[in-house]
């Protein structure tokens, strides 16, 4: 059923054994159908098919409840790295961790500190990969929440500047695993009429970790001890208990198990969660048909040494690059500097507990973005919100860096406040269309984009990546911010004009198919046109469908 030549006539046709298996009309002239209501464009014939043959999956059933709650558990994966991006730029500025373990705000000692994380998160990936593909995603996910727990303990427990750097290590380490294993299972373990919704969320733990993080760091900073900073890092590691408590009552993903010659399970899984419990439904059918031609039982997820599958066909390179421009563009657009969110608010004039009231109204106002953006997710094309969204981003921060300068050159004493206010909002606002944008697709766009067999060790390498810019951005910001202040952002307001151009050029429509059908468009000789092609849907009065040609 995958094609794989290059014939875009060839392209545009439906899976021709799909729709004769689902006795799916094709009309040519819709005028003159009688019997038709609204005719629609979609990208997939076939899902369109299968889902409307199917009917509604009930989201109220246990089985969907079920669901919701692995999406829930996946959800907290992400939390545990959310939770540290808002936990250091608040105790940073805590006098009781400056003066047992860092002398300084920013600076090269700052940076350290800051970037050891991304440390183990470079290292890290080299064993989630493996260890997801052979534990399964749910082990995965439990061998990355055990590793934080240990970290956690760790940092909270430090009494010098080298212990502390060993936690942030060890913190780095096992975030790197989990943020492997928790997506490729929630895209793996979802019905492809959710799967955007449920993936994209996944990502919005980041403020489900931020917007704790922010909350408790406001309310222990009033503490006069070491307790002040210590008990935000001991709660850093409550998200990953729950994870380690619940994973393994989780079902494990259908793809892995099809992948390790567990079909029965498989099968099994899609019919339950996927098809309302009815084997012969037509989204089981077509899920089961396209998981067995395009996963292999023995690929190279089955040899811990083996990514050639990243880039070993020109389709596989193609998947690798959208990984990748995601990986650097979705950690180099301006939010790194969230990490030093306190010393921008200062920056303008802004007082010890306004900074950390700021920081909290910043992650709350950061989620409602993508909160939003998740909403959308099922039908928001990826191109549009990628181009458009870095774009406003960098207007935003164009703001922010022009308003912080008139701020800087004022006299001392005689700024004008509104200079200031309208800097933080501006800064506001590009949080708000970063998270967005890019907060629901930085999960769900690589997952989207990767073969089974390769997810794991994609999701890997896209850590890598995501870690190497990350710790570019920790490690070089505060001595940035130390030299040249408010013009380190018009440093990302130039790359992020940069990064528009760069996505509109080569990013790939993913939304509208399923995970195996985009094979199908990677293969083909311009994948980007192929991606945009899409098919008409003739609605029947009767809530039947028909392929319009």
């Amino acid at each position: 059923m995958s094609y794989t030549g290059s014939d875009p006539e060839k392209f545009n046709e439906d899976k021709q054994v799909v729709t004769e298996h689902f006795h799916i009309e094709r009309i040519k002239d819709v005028s003159a159908a009688k019997d038709v209501d609204k005719v629609i464009e979609v990208r997939s014939g076939a899902l369109a098919a299968a889902t409307t043959k199917a009917g509604r999956l009930d989201p109220w059933s246990k089985d969907s409840l079920l669901l919701y709650w692995c999406c829930f558990v996946a959800f907290l994966c992400s939390c545990a790295n959310g939770y540290d991006g808002s936990l250091m730029t608040a105790i940073n500025i805590m006098p009781f961790y400056q003066d047992r373990i860092n002398h300084g705000t920013v600076g090269e000692g700052t940076g350290i500190i800051f970037s050891i994380y991304t440390i183990g998160g470079l290292v890290g990936p080299w064993f989630a990969g493996p260890l997801t593909d052979r534990l399964g995603r749910r082990g995965g996910m439990f061998c990355g929440g055990l590793i934080i727990c240990i970290g956690s303990a760790v940092i909270a427990s430090s009494m010098h500047r080298a212990q502390f750097i060993a936690g942030r290590f060890i913190l780095g380490f096992g975030v790197s695993i989990m943020t492997c294993a928790a997506p490729s299972y929630i895209i793996e373990v979802s019905p492809p009429q959710w799967r955007s919704r449920m993936t994209a969320f996944y990502n919005c733990g980041w403020f489900g970790g931020s917007i704790p993080a922010a909350g408790i760091t406001l309310g222990t900073q009033k503490i006069n001890s070491d307790w002040q900073w210590r008990l935000p890092l001991i709660f850093q590691a409550v998200p990953s208990l729950i994870v380690m408590i619940s994973v393994f009552f989780l079902p494990e993903s259908p793809r892995w198990l099809l992948a390790n010659s567990r079909d029965d399970e498989a099968l099994a899984f899609l019919t339950r969660f996927h098809g309302n419990n009815d084997p012969t439904n037509p989204v089981v059918e077509l899920e089961w048909q396209e998981f067995k031609e395009s996963i292999s039982v023995d690929g190279a997820d089955k040899r811990w040494w083996d990514y050639s599958e990243l880039f070993k066909t020109r389709s596989a390179r193609w998947r690798s690059l959208m990984v990748i421009l995601m990986g650097v563009f979705g950690q180099f657009s301006g939010n790194g500097l969230g990490y030093f969110n306190t010393q921008i608010y200062q920056a303008v004039g802004y007082g010890n507990y306004m900074q950390f009231v700021l920081n909290l109204a910043n992650s709350i106002t950061s989620a409602a973005g993508a909160l939003t953006g998740v909403a959308l997710s099922d039908r928001m094309p990826r191109r549009l919100a990628l181009v458009w969204g870095t774009f406003g981003s960098a207007v935003f921060l164009a703001i922010n860096g022009a308003l912080s300068a008139v701020w800087a050159h004022q006299p001392a004493g005689q700024q004008n406040l509104s200079v200031g206010r309208g800097a933080v909002a501006a800064y506001f606002f590009f949080n708000i269309v970063y998270s967005f944008a890019y907060t629901p697709l930085q999960a769900l766009y690589p997952v989207e984009c990767l073969q089974t067999t390769a997810r794991a060790k994609g999701m890997a390498m896209y850590g890598v990546v995501v870690n190497l810019l990350n710790f570019i951005n920790q490690f070089a910001g505060p001595i940035a911010l130390q030299n040249i202040k408010y013009n380190y952002v018009f440093i990302f307001v130039g790359w992020d004009l940069v990064e528009t151009v760069l996505w509109y050029i080569f990013c790939i429509e993913t939304n509208g198919r399923t995970l195996e059908e985009l094979e199908e468009v990677f293969a083909q000789k311009n994948p980007i046109k192929a991606s945009k092609v899409k098919r008409r849907v003739a609605i029947k009065k009767d809530g039947g469908i028909a392929l319009v040609e």
